[in-house]
């Protein structure tokens, strides 16, 4: 197992979807990655984008769990214990998107995978 904590978890946020990405340290490529945009997410992708009134985001706290959960088990795939990410980055978010991308930090926790730096939010 790798226990190493430099791999580097950054999430990439918009409207429409979120992303998950886990790049190597020394050379800063994606090692694994999970999405909002995957097959298993469209069809509540599809009921979002038809709701009346609509609402900007097209994800919840819910679906970043369950990508969290994807993104837990590739780590585990390429046995990756340990990540790290940007705590100022994170804390640079405001507060409501802060709040939305816990649960992806906590579903990869209860995984088995750490992520350093997550406890300080």
């Amino acid at each position: 197992m790798c226990t190493n904590p430099n791999h580097q978890l950054r999430l990439v946020l918009s409207c429409r979807k979120l992303t998950a990405q886990v790049t190597q340290p020394t050379t800063a490529s994606i090692i694994a990655m999970a999405s909002s945009s995957e097959q298993e997410f469209i069809p509540l992708y599809r009921a979002r984008l038809n709701r009346f009134p609509r609402h900007n985001r097209l994800w919840d706290s819910r679906t970043a769990a369950r990508v969290g959960d994807k993104l837990a088990l590739r780590l585990q795939d390429i046995r990756v214990s340990a990540v790290s990410i940007d705590l100022q980055e994170e804390l640079s978010r405001p507060l409501h998107l802060r709040q939305l991308v816990l649960p992806l930090f906590d579903s990869v926790r209860r995984a088995g995978v750490l992520v350093h730096g997550a406890e300080k939010l």
